[in-house]
């Protein structure tokens, strides 16, 4: 319990940066109401904060009668991070400041079955970095479709990169210099939802992505379960028909492999739903002209993705589900079939769980990838291993100069 509780407060330190960097300066009352912990856990974390250097006291709120109220504001100079995603034809890069906003970003062209696939990486990151701001770069953080042994080591299996036992965390600290921290993408986005979306509001909360493939993060009492090698989460690969269509996985019938963007589009030629050539985005654009068949493909694959969910739910107890990834472009669709088949398969007890579906960016799970630096500076429960500790001192290091500096002023 007392490392449930450590995990929890050190989200929480990074939530009042997000929500500084969202909504402006604050006083401490206003913060601790809208991130809903107690006043006396507020003046802890905020201590902290200024104490690191991530916070400034700056002029009095205007006052009712009251006394009034001390407003706190972000250090924008403190650092900054960059994400990056990764996938199978491509890679994209985001810079963001403290409070998570996105500075800049790129997608540049990748190949990740290349020989020369971790240095082609170093060298699209270093082109990235150079045209950074001059704001201390804290880290750099990766998602990336698979497992992950480990924040702060970076070993990736993943089948749709074709990935054995990569050493991509190891290889971009060596060449880069920097502390790295890789995760499993939709981990990653887990821990920016929480900080930076609708997941600020709850403790629990289950993540799902839709689109190329389909994956899950499970945030619980304020931490991201990652089971025992990283890859829990992995729920594309229930099983779903025996002996089905066969998953990038190895195995046949898993619900990736039947509701993946691929095996819509494969459903959707096969059907003469769209020419031979056309994508997802013709699959789409058919439902939304009143294709009948186009609309039933998406219907039956928010019909199974319900059914599954339902199933998850059950275990894991969540407050609500949050949807996101590409696939949310075609959300009208998937619905008529998602909502029966998820309320029906619920226990009653926990059909009122809410579903909630985020408007969708491309940048989206790059900021999820940067999220992972920005947190682990707070990191007590030491996720990030030693990789956190390096993030921190940089963070410290670039603090501790412009406090001395500011000593010369005072009586």
């Amino acid at each position: 319990m007392a490392g449930r509780f450590a995990s929890r407060t050190d989200v929480n330190r990074s939530a009042v940066l997000a929500h500084l960097g969202a909504q402006g300066p604050t006083s401490r009352a206003d913060l601790a109401r809208a991130l809903n912990v107690s006043p006396a856990l507020m003046t802890q974390l905020t201590r902290d904060l200024l104490a690191d250097g991530l916070l400034q006291e700056l002029e009095h709120s205007p006052s009712q009668g009251g006394r009034p109220a001390r407003m706190l504001g972000l250090v924008s100079s403190a650092g900054r991070a960059i994400g990056v995603k990764v996938v199978a034809d491509h890679v994209a890069f985001v810079e963001v400041g403290l409070d998570g906003t996105v500075q800049r970003s790129a997608i540049e062209p990748f190949d990740a079955s290349a020989s020369t696939v971790l240095m082609d990486l170093v060298d699209a990151l270093r082109e990235f970095m150079r045209r950074g701001s001059d704001i201390p770069l804290l880290g750099i953080g990766v998602g990336v479709p698979g497992s992950v042994d480990a924040q702060g080591s970076g070993t990736v299996d993943s089948t749709q990169l074709g990935w054995h036992q990569v050493p991509l965390g190891a290889t971009l600290r060596r060449e880069l210099k920097l502390p790295v921290l890789v995760e499993n993408n939709v981990n990653a986005l887990a821990v920016a939802e929480r900080l930076y979306g609708r997941g600020r509001n709850h403790d629990s909360f289950l993540l799902v992505t839709i689109g190329t493939g389909v994956g899950a993060g499970i945030f619980i009492d304020g931490t991201v379960l990652r089971g025992h090698a990283g890859g829990a989460g992995e729920i594309g690969h229930l099983p779903i028909v025996e002996d089905g269509p066969l998953c990038s996985c190895g195995n046949h019938g898993c619900l990736e492999a039947i509701i993946g963007q691929q095996a819509l589009v494969r459903s959707a030629h096969e059907n003469g739903v769209i020419s031979t050539g056309s994508g997802i985005s013709a699959l789409r654009a058919a439902a939304d002209a009143g294709n009948e068949k186009a609309a039933a493909i998406f219907s039956q694959a928010g019909h199974l993705l319900g059914r599954a969910l339902a199933g998850i739910i059950h275990v894991v107890d969540p407050e609500v589900v949050i949807v996101l990834g590409e696939g949310t472009a075609s959300w009208q669709h998937w619905s008529y079939g998602f909502e029966p088949a998820l309320r029906s398969a619920l226990i009653p007890s926990k059909r009122g769980v809410g579903v909630e579906v985020e408007t969708w960016q491309d940048e989206s799970w790059a900021q999820g990838a940067a999220a992972l630096v920005l947190a682990t500076p707070f990191d007590s429960g030491q996720v990030a291993g030693d990789q956190g500790r390096l993030v921190r001192e940089r963070l410290v290091g670039q603090v501790a100069p412009r406090q001395a500096d500011h000593s010369t002023d005072l009586p």
